[in-house]
């Protein structure tokens, strides 16, 4: 699996896994019933610690995007079949998103057009 993190960013690595592998299933590029490389594979072939990985498993887990089961690994739950409730954080970060470009001058309509591009774009 090849991820691109950025070690002079001021996001979290573990974050930077979890956004990435999000980014992928909502993109169509990892599916339900995919396998994720185990931790102590993805820790070295990213070179960084296995607790790094551990810990965006760990939020994927909890989010319902992945399951981790001793006999098949890890692997990809997907989508949500109907509509499902954003956590406070993710909304949390929506809001700062939109607030900021808001104030950078973008347009209702482009950043609606934006969304809808990406949804277009993702659908699987």
């Amino acid at each position: 699996m090849l991820l691109s993190l950025d070690f002079s960013s001021e996001l979290p690595i573990y974050l930077q896994i979890r956004n990435q592998i999000v980014v992928a299933i909502a993109g169509g590029q990892l599916k339900h019933g995919d396998q994720l490389p185990t931790i102590r594979a993805l820790a070295a072939e990213s070179g960084i610690n296995m607790m790094t990985v551990s810990k965006a498993y760990q939020a994927l887990r909890q989010e319902g995007f992945i399951a981790t089961d001793r006999r098949s690994g890890t692997v990809v739950l997907g989508q949500a079949k109907k509509e499902q409730p954003l956590s406070e954080q993710t909304l949390s970060q929506l809001e700062v998103i939109i607030a900021e470009a808001k104030l950078a001058g973008v347009s209702r309509d482009w950043l609606l057009a934006l969304c809808g591009a990406y949804f277009d774009k993702t659908e699987v």
